[in-house]
């Protein structure tokens, strides 16, 4: 199944006994630091507004505290709002019935948390077929749908192992099968490769990507790590204090940081393989030179062809072939050069 558009609209939430209260000083501009100081609540989002388009992977990102972990739940209302709107395919979450919420949860959304969330009583394929069996599935499609995804993330012949005879890797490949198995349209990774070990978590999100080509799902994806985000996200948002700073491509991150705090995250960032040849070309110029380059190479893959062709210009092509401008070395060069 696709993914599902999810709009996220005026999304407030304040923490403590009177939340209702203070939201009107919310609006009004109060600070987080503010209303912990004066009324003992805290403000963990304020005036969230996300479009989140269908089949994407939309990022969130931020440092520890920043609000990103409670703005996921607000998806799926495992955390209801004080205030605002969560339209996913035009529906407004916030307004199900507890009877509605649990159908939603089970058909339009799938999770996969930083800990695994495996039964630790059950093995792979038990596992992974554990959300078929609360839709009440027969047996036989269960498991005709979980070997399918046990496969697909590549631990066939570990339907029988219990999770603590996995890898951590492994645990997770079988929380993604589990998600997948439930073909909902919407997934939330909740710092998801957080736990694993640096290699591993790379080749984790090599499986994702993979796979997201192929399915189209609605992602949002949780995570501190500029790179993890930059290498996964169609867009990214990054969030302060509980405000969404930011939120655009990759390259917008890297090239056009709103403030101070963005910068920080981007500084030392390796521009040539985030930002694309697209961004940078003279547009409109024509090139004399034989050599043309799709505008979505990044600058490393562009730099390198140009070298090895030992051509200082090129013509910028998009996908039909048609040429947008040009690109002479000396632009990609200094576009990979921090300012």
């Amino acid at each position: 199944m696709s993914g599902l558009a999810i709009e996220i609209r005026q999304l407030y939430k304040v923490f403590g006994n009177d939340p209702q209260s203070l939201i009107k000083a919310a609006e009004g501009g109060m600070t987080r630091g503010e209303m912990l100081a004066k009324h003992k609540h805290v403000l963990a989002l304020k005036d969230i507004n996300l479009n989140i388009e269908s089949g994407r992977i939309q990022v969130i990102m931020g440092l520890s505290g920043s609000g990103k972990s409670t703005l996921i739940r607000h998806i799926n209302r495992l955390i209801d709002p004080t205030s605002g709107q969560i339209l996913v395919g035009g529906t407004d979450v916030t307004s199900l019935s507890v009877k509605d919420l649990r159908q939603f949860r089970r058909d339009a959304t799938a999770m996969v948390f930083q800990k695994f969330g495996l039964l630790p009583h059950r093995n792979v394929l038990d596992n992974t077929v554990y959300g078929l069996e609360v839709k009440g599935l027969p047996r036989a499609e269960q498991e005709k749908q979980a070997r399918k995804w046990i496969d697909r993330v590549g631990l066939s012949g570990y339907e029988d192992r219990l999770p603590r005879q996995l890898s951590g890797g492994m645990q997770q490949r079988v929380g993604l099968a589990r998600a997948l198995s439930n073909d909902a349209p919407i997934l939330l990774m909740d710092e998801a490769f957080s736990a694993l070990d640096p290699l591993i978590r790379v080749d984790m999100q090599s499986v994702l990507l993979d796979l997201q080509k192929e399915l189209r799902k609605t992602i949002v994806f949780i995570t501190h790590d500029l790179d993890e985000a930059l290498r996964l996200g169609d867009r990214i948002a990054i969030l302060k204090d509980g405000l969404v700073v930011q939120n655009g491509t990759p390259e917008d991150i890297v090239l056009s940081p709103a403030d101070d705090y963005v910068s920080a995250f981007v500084h030392e960032v390796n521009r040539g393989r985030v930002v694309t040849l697209g961004a940078v070309m003279r547009q409109g110029e024509k090139s004399e030179s034989s050599l043309g380059l799709a505008a979505t190479l990044t600058l490393d893959e562009a730099l390198s062809r140009m070298l090895d062709s030992g051509i200082s210009e090129a013509s910028v092509l998009d996908a039909t072939g048609q040429v947008l401008g040009s690109a002479k070395l000396t632009d990609l060069v200094a576009a990979t050069i921090r300012h």
